[in-house]
């Protein structure tokens, strides 16, 4: 990277993780595994991503909180998002946090994002079972529950939903 603060051509966890975060939020998880790629030493990475942490530049609930309302915007189920969420490292804490936050907000009805994401897909409900399964396992890929997923196909298309 040229005009690196160091002066030479090798970039400190600090300087990467800075300019990773210029870009987007990022898990610690994240951050920790893409400094490790760069081939920086363990215990730099977690000095830095501690001192990243109380600086208040890096934040697992920010990350979690951005990260869950992106994945609603595109249509995306609880299930989904919150495995997406875990596998980035976060625990099972922040990510309730994240959701409760959401639903503070007014984001997160599952249940009509369902029928958005139904209604947007397909034309109608389906005349056979097999299209009618095909509705169920898009449902289900995008990380709705079997409540949900009966909701939708129940009421995507209908005018009050």
């Amino acid at each position: 990277m040229r005009g690196d603060a160091s002066g030479g051509g090798e970039t400190t966890p600090r300087s990467e993780a800075i300019r990773l975060l210029a870009r987007r939020e990022y898990s610690r998880q994240e951050l920790a595994e893409r400094l490790a790629a760069k081939g920086h030493d363990a215990e730099a990475i977690a000095e830095c991503l501690a001192s990243l942490v109380e600086q208040g530049l890096q934040s697992d609930e920010r990350f979690a909180e951005g990260f869950l309302r992106s994945r609603i915007l595109r249509g995306q189920g609880p299930l989904k998002i919150r495995l997406d969420l875990e596998r980035r490292g976060l625990d099972r804490e922040v990510i309730r946090h994240a959701f409760d936050e959401a639903a503070r907000r007014g984001e997160g009805d599952w249940f009509a994002l369902a029928c958005e994401a139904l209604a947007r897909r397909f034309p109608g409900p389906g005349d056979t079972p097999r299209e009618r399964a095909r509705r169920e396992r898009f449902l289900a890929g995008r990380g709705f529950d079997f409540d949900q997923v009966r909701h939708a196909l129940d009421a995507a298309w209908s005018t009050d939903a």
